[in-house]
């Protein structure tokens, strides 16, 4: 292809040659300016007017777009519907964890002084997003958004954030998502406190004498008795287990091995400490397997019954002491039968209620 360019001044004529492959490559680059040029002045001039709401040209693109928008409106609705239910969804956990807390924090004796402190600045925090009112549509009912409900309070008792049933905006759902996010932290502290508290349960049950140190029944008892060598009445300070010579003895809490000494009253014994000035003391023993200063877990071997020192017979004579003095052993053997008592009777109470509403 040959262009000719003349002159009119001037009698001189300039002759250019084009390639094929050269007039395709002008084409599109002359094709892609257009659709550069066509792109800015949409963005620059047309989306302008359409925010700004200018007269004519607002209306204009408004017009020819009018599908395209309704397209776009319709996706950010339905994604605002979608965002409002999963936050009805989160708010009815909420409220289970409420009941569930309630009853956690009962177990763990927390008392409602112990989260005086928690409830008063989730108040205080409730209170200042109050002061603020949430941006609801202007087809939303006016209602205020429900505070923190207290854990420890009437089983009856609701709450938690309001969400109408009409499409909220995007602001409505981030405040609302805001002050959950606050009543789940303050749920989470409650959680933190109550397993703080079991956990401390937990620890005391552990270096509680609660165990049984020996299997079998119980000879003598805690009191006075007429004693078998005198024949007069005496205190008996402790339990007697009747067993065989090599019984195995347990530790009836943990702790730490104070004396494995042989006395001439309790013949060789062992005696461990559990701290809180609890002493437990295991006497008439043939064997102990233990030494001073060891650290000892509950249920332990510890020693094998015998029949050293004043007796009559292969027997363990158990003693609990607090602050030196002899106690009942009975009373916390009691109590150690009644925690393995209470998981038994919870699984068994579900299973009965669930037979009386099959009748």
């Amino acid at each position: 292809m040959d262009i000719l360019l003349t002159h009119g001044r001037s009698a001189r004529t300039r002759s250019f040659h084009l390639e094929a492959w050269q007039i395709v490559l002008m084409s599109l680059l002359a094709f892609l300016l257009m659709l550069v040029l066509a792109g800015a002045v949409y963005h620059l001039i047309f989306m302008k007017a359409v925010r700004e709401n200018w007269p004519v040209i607002g209306d204009l693109v408004r017009l020819i777009a009018k599908d395209e928008f309704a397209a776009r409106d319709k996706f950010l609705r339905e994604n605002l519907d979608a965002m409002a239910h999963k936050v009805g969804e989160m708010q009815a956990k909420m409220v289970k964890l409420d009941a569930v807390g309630s009853r956690v924090a009962g177990l763990a004796g927390l008392k409602p002084e112990d989260l005086k402190a928690m409830e008063s600045a989730v108040a205080a925090s409730a209170s200042a997003s109050a002061a603020e009112p949430l941006a609801q549509p202007a087809s939303a009912p006016s209602r205020p958004a429900s505070g923190t409900t207290s854990m420890i309070g009437a089983v009856s008792a609701q709450g938690g954030p309001y969400i109408p049933t009409d499409a909220p905006s995007f602001d409505f759902l981030n405040q609302l998502m805001d002050r959950m996010d606050e009543v789940a932290d303050h749920r989470s502290d409650v959680f933190t406190l109550a397993e703080s508290r079991l956990l401390e349960k937990k620890l005391e049950a552990l270096v509680l004498p609660s165990s049984a140190p020996v299997i079998g029944p119980i000879g003598s008892g805690f009191g006075f008795r007429v004693d078998p060598l005198t024949g007069r009445s005496a205190l008996h300070t402790g339990l007697d287990f009747p067993a065989h010579i090599g019984t195995p003895i347990r530790a009836a809490a943990g702790g730490v091995v104070i004396s494995t000494l042989t006395v001439p009253s309790y013949g060789q014994m062992v005696e461990i400490d559990h701290g809180n000035r609890l002493i437990t003391r295991y006497a008439h023993v043939s064997e102990a397997l233990v030494a001073p200063g060891q650290l000892i877990k509950r249920g332990q071997l510890i020693a094998k019954v015998g029949n050293t020192g004043r007796s009559t017979g292969p027997h363990l004579h158990f003693e609990v002491l607090y602050d030196g003095v002899p106690q009942d052993p009975g009373r916390f053997l009691a109590r150690g039968e009644k925690a393995e008592a209470g998981p038994q009777h919870a699984a068994v109470a579900p299973k009965a209620a669930k037979k009386r509403k099959t009748r």
